[in-house]
């Protein structure tokens, strides 16, 4: 083993276990591990440079922006108080709607003000019609990263694999690309949500343990279920609201019709906004959080670093030698559990740049098409599902509804199995190997 892949190894293992532990930020715990690197000569300035100017970066920044301006001119809180309305009569039904609505709307937006808007308005709806809130706040957080896996610009994750599979010389993937296989296994967490999700999750409300400032991952960082965090809703304003959304469908539009790349499309629209008056420069700043797109260019560096001194080829080829004789199907379910299992501890950012060109490497050695590998890492690296620290979202709810950690495991556990075997089954057929 040479100096550089030593230097790697051992950096790699210090910022897995320096993520585990959580008492560092993770953005912090990146970018050390980036400045190690550098330092060492195992990347070069130019390389690092590249991955802090990556489109997966320049897009997910910019789409913060945009959502950000949604979430500003009380866009967001229309749309969620619109669908209560719709469906106040509808009693349980109607709430599940309202998560189906959330969901729906996680494939566009970010997550995270999502829930922050719609976890009270789920808890009060609840409590007026006396059902538990406990019931319902874990399949919002559930719904809506299960959503965010239904288009390209949906969750942090499916950008980063995107740009690191161009990087390993593989054509990127359309926006809705995705979706057929993302969908499928939506609708099956979906439906077992609303199936078991009351009868998992109906028990009196409990003390919560304390959250802490355990927050790990790639599109979770800086926020912590504390009540204040809630905000409150913001009032419409019609102008803003409206340039907002055009400009968003606009961004949508462009990048779906290849007009122009998805980082192009949404870096345009975020400027437009600002150009438009829609939110001033500085709460264009704001809005960037940029301890998210830290940790993700940091965690580029460490996955690049893989690469570049061979350390990942020489892992894809004992798992290669393993599974040769199983057969595609079987890597690629081994490939997804292995993700999956990863992303309950790491956060879907590292986990994204990590295992990524291993799953090139793999789909190569076994002489098959890395594409259904690429959407496995996709998929799994968002099923964050075992543990309430898998998910900021999953934070958000734990001491809204009074949750113990292993509520998040007697509900996520089955639908992490439940998912795997769905995607497994569904990526061959819409990605033939």
């Amino acid at each position: 083993m040479s100096f550089e892949q030593l230097a790697a190894l051992v950096i790699m293992a210090a910022v897995v276990a320096a993520l585990i532990w959580g008492r560092l930020r993770s953005d912090v715990v990146a970018l050390s591990g980036a400045a190690a690197l550098l330092a060492l000569g195992v990347v070069r300035p130019v390389e690092v440079q590249g991955a802090f100017a990556s489109p997966a970066i320049i897009a997910l920044a910019s789409l913060f922006v945009i959502s950000y301006a949604m979430e500003l001119t009380g866009l967001l809180g229309l749309i969620i108080r619109g669908a209560v309305r719709l469906c106040g009569r509808l009693g349980e039904a109607g709430l599940w709607l309202v998560i189906g609505v959330c969901g729906a709307a996680s494939a566009f937006l970010n997550n995270t003000p999502i829930v922050v808007l719609g976890a009270p308005v789920v808890r009060d709806v609840a409590e007026s019609l006396k059902l538990s809130p406990r019931r319902f706040l874990i399949p919002l957080s559930y719904v809506t990263v299960l959503g965010g896996s239904c288009t390209l610009i949906g969750t942090s994750t499916n950008l980063l694999v995107n740009d690191m599979a161009r990087t390993a010389g593989q054509p990127g993937f359309g926006i809705f690309e995705i979706t057929p296989v993302a969908l499928i296994v939506a609708v099956a967490g979906g439906v077992y949500l609303y199936l078991f999700g009351g009868r998992l999750l109906g028990k009196p409300a409990s003390a919560p343990e304390p959250v802490g400032d355990a927050l790990d991952d790639g599109e979770n960082e800086g926020a912590l279920a504390e009540p204040s965090f809630f905000a409150a809703d913001r009032p419409l304003k019609p102008a803003g609201a409206i340039l907002s959304l055009v400009v968003f469908v606009g961004v949508v539009v462009a990048a779906a019709l290849e007009i122009a790349p998805i980082a192009a499309s949404a870096f345009a629209g975020a400027v437009l906004l600002v150009l438009l008056r829609v939110i001033s420069a500085e709460q264009a700043y704001r809005g960037l959080r940029p301890e998210i797109l830290l940790l993700i260019a940091g965690m580029v560096v460490v996955g690049l670093s893989l690469e570049l001194t061979g350390l990942a080829a020489s892992a894809t080829d004992l798992l290669a030698g393993w599974v040769q004789a199983l057969g595609p199907l079987a890597a690629l379910a081994i490939l997804y559990v292995v993700t999956l299992l990863i992303t309950e501890i790491l956060s879907n950012a590292a986990v994204a740049v990590l295992l990524t060109p291993v799953a090139v490497a793999l789909a190569e050695s076994l002489g098959v098409n890395p594409r259904p590998f690429l959407v496995a890492v996709m998929l799994a690296a968002s099923a964050a599902f075992a543990t309430p620290f898998g998910y900021q979202t999953n934070v958000l709810v734990y001491q809204m509804g009074g949750y113990r950690y292993m509520d998040f495991v007697r509900i996520g556990l089955p639908l992490n199995v439940l998912t795997a075997a769905v995607a497994i089954a569904a990526i061959p057929a819409f990605f033939p190997f």
